[in-house]
């Protein structure tokens, strides 16, 4: 399975590739950060985060994109930025078919650190011993993107039981509805 880890904000929007499988040990394809200007237009700023994007998913040809969910801040204007770059992520996964799935910032922690509460510093880290790297990924951001794509690989198996076991009682409730409703139809015709 092929990653790509978007950890989103508007001066500096980090983006990661692991490619792996749960269980086995994971590589980093690739690791960076698309930058704009703070002084921009915020209209230039969000193509120009976008055409970054698009770099990425051309390169590096993820099967999947994780996005980091955005959360509540105190600082509104943060968070304003950080949603219209998650919107930026999803769209160009989206426009390709590519499936995103987001994830939290503490399910991220605790997938790679097993602490929901890790500080950057030991994401890094952790970061840095699972995918067998010197020294972990600069700025911050970088390491966090490639978070999310271990958290997605790890996850995502998971996920996808859950939700085919969801289907299987969502068709087998239909199923008996339907069966339920046969007897009840045929009360009423006459022969």
């Amino acid at each position: 399975m092929r990653v790509l880890g978007v950890d989103p904000g508007l001066t500096r929007c980090g983006v990661g590739v692991v490619e792996g499988v749960a269980g086995r040990p994971l590589t980093m394809l690739g690791v960076g950060v698309v930058r704009t200007p703070a002084d921009a237009d915020l209209g230039h700023r969000l193509v120009a985060v976008e055409q970054g994007l698009e770099q990425w998913l051309d390169e590096h040809r993820p099967e999947y994109v994780a996005v980091e969910r955005v959360f509540s801040q105190h600082n509104v204007r943060t968070v304003m930025g950080t949603a219209q770059a998650s919107a930026v992520a999803i769209l160009c996964a989206s426009r390709r078919g590519i499936p995103v799935a987001l994830h939290t910032p503490s399910e991220v922690k605790a997938a790679v650190t097993g602490s929901g509460r890790a500080d950057k510093a030991q994401v890094g880290a952790m970061v840095t011993r699972l995918l067998r790297l010197d020294a972990p990924p600069k700025p911050a951001d970088a390491a966090d993107a490639l978070a999310l794509a271990i958290c997605h690989i790890w996850r995502a198996p998971a996920q996808n039981r859950l939700q085919q076991a969801v289907a299987r009682q969502a068709s087998g409730t239909q199923q008996a509805l339907r069966a339920t409703a046969r007897p009840h139809a045929s009360k009423g015709r006459t022969t």
